[in-house]
């Protein structure tokens, strides 16, 4: 299969994702798995479906205060996370796998609940320090080789949320659910914030050459949750670097190179199975 097949198409040109390029580099089995093969998940940990309740209850705080609106009721923020976790478990097919932090489902909605409070506590200071451009901003752009020349593929990808400091500076925020605190290092080389820093850069958010300020806001999955802020930054260096790792990526998809790359990752991975017997 080449990649013309394995990578999906957006708006009817051939794209990649962060979300892809990050699964090829830490599994390119689990890359084939899902993106070539779309083989069904075998199990499905609780932090997906719980991920992507918590965004869309972010999303919810959000939207309404970029056109000048008020800041949500903190339990309403709390019924949308609540709503789209249970719809996402209820349609579940496959085991679902819970963790310390969240054991069952009861579990997941009470740290879900913990964590939105203390994320609607900042809502207002956020507001406060600078203004929220958009939400959930769906970009794309075409990737270019190393001498210059554009290929057939676009990079694409969807921002949580950008903002305006004080000084007219564009601040690119990426929220994240973490049992774990966020090292600089971690924020320092970040390959997602670098995907995202090339879109606004393509898409004339930023100067071609200009450095963009980027931030972590990660709700820490504790007893009593906490967000903690990691800033860090890109440069025009880093996203150079990046489209070289993207057409690396897709050379050996190309190429049809997909081998196990065990890790710690390997304790949530949806195709265990598979790689066992692969």
């Amino acid at each position: 299969m080449s990649r013309n097949q394995a990578i999906r198409s957006f708006s009817n040109d051939l794209s990649i994702s962060h979300s892809q390029i990050f699964t090829y580099l830490t599994c390119s089995l689990k890359y084939y798995f899902h993106y070539v093969k779309q083989k069904p998940p075998e199990r499905i940990s609780i932090n997906l479906p719980f991920g992507r309740a918590i965004h869309s209850a972010m999303e919810t705080a959000y939207r309404p205060l970029k056109n000048g609106g008020q800041v949500e009721p903190v339990s309403t923020i709390i019924q949308v996370f609540e709503e789209c976790l249970n719809l996402d478990l209820d349609a579940a097919t496959v085991p679902i796998v819970y963790k310390k932090a969240s054991p069952d489902r009861s579990g997941a909605l009470a740290l879900g609940k913990a964590m939105l409070e203390v994320f609607h506590e900042s809502i207002v200071q956020t507001v406060q320090t600078a203004q929220i451009v958009e939400v959930e901003l769906p970009l794309s752009a075409r990737l270019y080789t190393d001498e210059g020349q554009p290929t057939e593929f676009k990079l694409v990808g969807i921002l949580d949320l950008l903002l305006m400091d004080d000084a007219g500076e564009i601040i690119i925020v990426d929220n994240k659910t973490a049992a774990q605190p966020m090292s600089q290092t971690s924020a320092d080389d970040d390959h997602q914030m670098t995907a995202y820093s090339y879109l606004l850069a393509a898409n004339k958010f930023i100067f071609p050459t200009a450095p963009v300020k980027c931030r972590f806001d990660v709700i820490r999955k504790l007893k009593k949750p906490k967000l903690e802020q990691v800033e860090t930054f890109r440069t025009a260096q880093h996203r150079k670097r990046f489209a070289r790792i993207a057409n690396a990526v897709l050379a050996g998809i190309d190429a049809q190179i997909y081998m196990p790359q065990p890790s710690w990752m390997c304790v949530d991975c949806a195709y265990s199975d598979a790689c066992k017997s692969w």
